[in-house]
């Protein structure tokens, strides 16, 4: 007799959950990912709802010391190297079994007033809230490093460009400075999404809460949140918390990939601003001359690779009914972290990428020297040495360059103070007041920089105290982490000596 498809579905697959398809495609990978990265987290909620439990009378306290110790004698190690079981839906219900079957019936008292709902959530918060300390701590370094390069750049003098055109004389301390600006706003959009996701889930239970008086603020504290989810659907239901991380790291990723791009034009040989050090350079297997900037072109990809697996995220929760759904948990996680550490990674390198190249500082000024970008002080000059609207005086200025550039000079120190006088006596009717010293000066992208010297200018001096006032920033930005890291620290302290308490002498 034939065998039908869905007999054939049922001999493969099984009749009994899990099937073979779904504990391949779905619970084991998320067992292995949960493995990896949650038991820590696990153990430590254990332990402060247990706490909680005793403190209020909802479990007595000898038959707490039980639980305690018998979750102190879970084998982490085992548990992050083994084998997923089929027997245990998902890490919960294995490690409540080794729990009840170490403590005994009173161990599954640890789950009063809880569900795998709130302390899901949870979890995910406690592993996203470290892994964003981890980011904070290598942007902090990409930063410390851009304020090093604005202070060793402040006297190189290159062209700033805008639509991809020549535009102005700047510094590359000038532009170093501009990425060190952009990248404390990704800190501050990291930190603000810290203060989401720092919040408590525990106490929501499924969704309702629970009918027993539990103190949700105890294990809020116990467990290093400096907030609380107040609703408990809320609670269970809100994915933005990792949505905000997700579009900070993605926006950050966006941020840092321009300058990349940059980058990888400014180290051509025909633009020559700077030569990558040997470890960053890969050579051709054909092409005996070849440098190619490999380290650069593959943060490009990574940085694209950052930016996909934050917009999976979005996709992921876009369009989810607002409850608790598999969506916005163990299938979803992964794709942050790996955009975390892939971001962090890039940090890392292009810190050490940057501060090892070698700039051709000649060649950027030589540049500067010969480009048309220093005509806009001296349409500013003449505003102030003639009096002209700044109008009239960039009508000058701007014949007078069109003038040059068709009689074939195509370089800035071909222009003379007869060529500026003949097109400002044809427009303005008089010849302009400036002396050829004064012309010279400033057509010098030297005195360009140097008199732009207000705030957010180029100048050595502006760049100077500006300098000073990133670093105070840094200061800031690192006791800011290192106050949240205390504070986590601090709770698995309390939270440790607490259990020390309960079961010192009792061996």
């Amino acid at each position: 007799m034939k065998t039908s498809l869905k007999e054939k579905i049922i001999e493969k697959e099984g009749l009994h959950f899990p099937s073979k398809t779904y504990t391949s495609m779905v619970l084991e990978p998320a067992y292995n990912e949960a493995k990896q990265n949650f038991l820590d987290s696990m153990v430590d909620i254990h332990f402060a709802h247990l706490i909680m439990l005793v403190e209020e009378g909802l479990v007595e306290k000898n038959e707490a010391k039980k639980i305690a110790k018998a979750v102190a004698n879970l084998n982490v190690e085992e548990l992050k190297t083994g084998n997923y079981n089929p027997q245990f839906e998902d890490l919960f219900f294995q490690v409540e079994h080794n729990l009840i079957a170490d403590a005994g019936d009173i161990a599954g008292n640890l789950h009063i007033a809880r569900s795998r709902n709130d302390m899901g959530i949870a979890i995910y918060r406690m592993t996203l809230r470290r892994r964003i300390l981890t980011l904070l701590n290598k942007a902090l370094k990409l930063r410390e490093a851009l304020i090093a390069l604005s202070d060793e750049h402040k006297e190189t003098i290159m062209i700033g460009y805008t639509h991809t055109q020549q535009a102005q004389p700047t510094t590359l301390a000038h532009y170093f400075n501009a990425m060190t600006d952009m990248l404390s706003r990704d800190i501050q959009r990291l930190q603000a999404a810290y203060k989401t996701v720092n919040r408590s889930s525990m106490g929501a239970a499924a969704l309702t809460t629970s009918g027993f008086a539990i103190n949700r603020e105890r294990v809020k504290e116990l467990l290093g949140f400096e907030g609380m989810i107040d609703n408990a659907w809320d609670a269970v239901a809100g994915a933005d918390y990792i949505a905000e991380v997700a579009t900070a790291v993605q926006l950050s990723a966006i941020n840092l990939g321009r300058s990349i791009q940059d980058f990888l034009l400014w180290g051509t040989q025909e633009f020559g601003a700077f030569i990558l050090s040997a470890p960053y350079v890969q050579i051709s297997s054909i092409m005996p001359q070849k440098r190619n900037p490999v380290s650069i072109e593959h943060m490009r990809a990574l940085l694209s690779s950052v930016t996909g697996n934050c917009q999976t995220v979005l996709l992921m929760v876009h369009n989810t009914p607002f409850g608790d759904i598999v969506d916005t948990e163990d299938d979803m996680q992964p794709y942050i972290w790996k955009a975390m550490e892939t971001l962090g990674g890039v940090y890392d390198l292009l810190s050490s990428v940057l501060l090892t190249m070698e700039v051709d500082k000649e060649n950027l000024l030589k540049r500067a020297k010969e480009s048309f970008a220093n005509v806009t002080e001296l349409a500013d000059t003449i505003v102030r040495v003639d009096k002209l609207s700044f109008r009239q005086a960039h009508h000058v200025v701007s014949s007078t360059v069109k003038e040059l550039m068709r009689s074939g000079n195509k370089s800035l120190e071909a222009l003379t103070l007869d060529l500026l006088n003949k097109q400002s006596e044809q427009i303005v009717g008089k010849a302009s007041s400036l002396t050829e010293a004064e012309l010279k000066e400033c057509l010098s992208p030297e005195y360009f920089i140097r008199i732009r010297s207000i705030q957010g200018g180029p100048s050595p001096c502006r760049i100077t105290e500006t300098i000073q006032d990133r670093l105070h920033e840094q200061s800031d930005l690192i006791n800011w982490v290192d106050d949240k890291q205390l504070v986590l620290r601090s709770a698995k302290e309390q939270v440790a000596t607490i259990i020390e308490d309960w079961t010192i002498g009792d061996d």
